[in-house]
């Protein structure tokens, strides 16, 4: 089949296609982020993980809203790279005993989640504006913005204490 869906003929089309990838990736990230908030041990990084499972939620009800603002049925596309990503942080958070070294494979887990996020939202971004939709754009800006300020805030506790932890 290729790349790409032949359902994909137009930047509309890829612009939807692409909304719908991040709208299922964002529902299996809520479904995720319970489970790290349970094996975080570091409070800080747990109260991260609560507020951005909040967080999340409301990036699902923006995504619903773009679609609702484009005129398109509100659904998903499996996303195999976010299935993966959080099948890898599965499979290694269940090899690590030490906390301190988990905490870090978790952060290094939900970084590899916000760096998808934040190239996906980037391109969503930037497509709507080129389709006319400055609307859907400036929605998406807001999620985008806040996976910016996670990622940011993961390396901040990082490089403040869970590395230095892990390492010891």
């Amino acid at each position: 089949m290729g790349l790409f869906s032949k359902d994909i003929k137009t930047m509309d089309d890829l612009f939807v296609h692409t909304l719908r990838d991040i709208y299922y990736a964002e529902q299996q990230i809520v479904k995720a982020l319970p489970k790290m908030i349970e094996k975080a041990s570091d409070p800080t990084l747990k109260q991260g993980f609560e507020k951005h499972l909040r967080e999340t939620e409301g990036h699902v009800k923006r995504v619903e809203q773009v679609f609702e603002m484009h005129g398109v049925e509100r659904k998903g596309v499996r996303c195999p790279a976010i299935d993966g990503i959080i099948e890898e942080a599965d499979d290694v958070a269940g090899e690590v005993d030490d906390k301190q070294v988990l905490d870090a494979a978790l952060i290094a887990a939900a970084q590899a989640v916000e760096h998808y996020e934040i190239a996906r939202y980037g391109t969503l971004v930037e497509w709507a504006r080129r389709l006319g939709r400055p609307d859907c754009a400036e929605v998406l800006e807001k999620t985008l913005a806040e996976e910016k300020a996670t990622d940011k805030k993961l390396t901040e506790i990082a490089e403040s204490r869970v590395n230095l932890q892990a390492a010891e």
